[in-house]
């Protein structure tokens, strides 16, 4: 059973990413919460039949938008709207990234720029248009890293790059921003368990090998993450910030 934040209630959420996987668990717990959700993501189809369950399970059903968000001004654009429809923000998830792998000699300068655009740029400018709306009233951002960051496996040096950038800025912005009731920490998670990752690269034997390096022989799940983000959003982290929470399954 998930815990009860009171203080979530009614609280103006954005999630960038929010259709599929981590995100749509983030956005299905915070709606759970009685939050005011809206996401944007790349995936209309999903992004509708999230909103559709999330409905249907007797909870407010979050606003979406899609497009390209490391377009400049279209990541402007959307969420522009979504504080026009919820009268500002209080809470940030940034979610949105894409670990695709990448050979080091072959990536090329606009391949790099592709892949640190969608994992560390939204991140920030998300981050500057939330910051502008949140210090009149103080507020919430959370960016999703990667344990990646930490371990650098092959064939991801562009992720592994922008991962490890997350941190040093919510470091950043937590210290500049403190002043005005704003709080900025990190979620690291390690492997979890999306239908992208079954998809693509979990395979029995690549699970097997993950599972002998963790304390806890589990799966990570991203309601399991959802969980942990929630409790970071809440008024019981009131006095969290900067900081970093891996969960991994004492794989670090």
């Amino acid at each position: 059973m998930t815990a009860s934040y009171p203080s979530l209630k009614d609280k103006k959420v954005y999630v960038t990413g929010g259709a599929t996987g981590i995100g749509a668990a983030i956005v299905a717990a915070f709606a759970a919460q009685g939050a005011r959700v809206s996401m944007v993501d790349r995936d209309a189809a999903a992004s509708k039949a999230l909103a559709d369950r999330i409905h249907a399970a007797g909870h407010l059903a979050p606003g979406w938008r899609t497009g390209d968000i490391t377009d400049q001004k279209h990541l402007d654009k959307v969420m522009d709207q979504a504080i026009n429809a919820m009268d500002g923000f209080d809470i940030l998830i940034n979610n949105v990234a894409n670990d695709q792998r990448h050979d080091p000699l072959e990536v090329t300068r606009d391949q790099w720029r592709d892949l640190m655009a969608v994992n560390l740029d939204v991140a920030f400018f998300a981050a500057q248009k939330a910051i502008g709306e949140m210090q009149k009233t103080g507020g919430v951002i959370v960016n999703l890293s990667s344990i990646n960051a930490l371990l650098a496996p092959p064939q991801m040096p562009a992720y592994v790059a922008a991962k490890s950038a997350l941190l040093g800025l919510t470091k950043s912005l937590a210290r500049e921003y403190g002043e005005d009731g704003i709080r900025v920490n990190a979620v690291t998670p390690g492997w979890v368990v999306t239908k992208r990752q079954l998809d693509s690269w979990l395979t029995p034997e690549a699970e097997e090998a993950w599972m002998q390096d963790c304390a806890l022989k589990d799966r990570i799940l991203p309601s399991d993450v959802a969980n942990l983000v929630l409790f970071l959003a809440s008024d019981e982290a009131r006095m969290i910030t900067g900081q970093s929470f891996v969960i991994d399954g004492g794989r670090t």
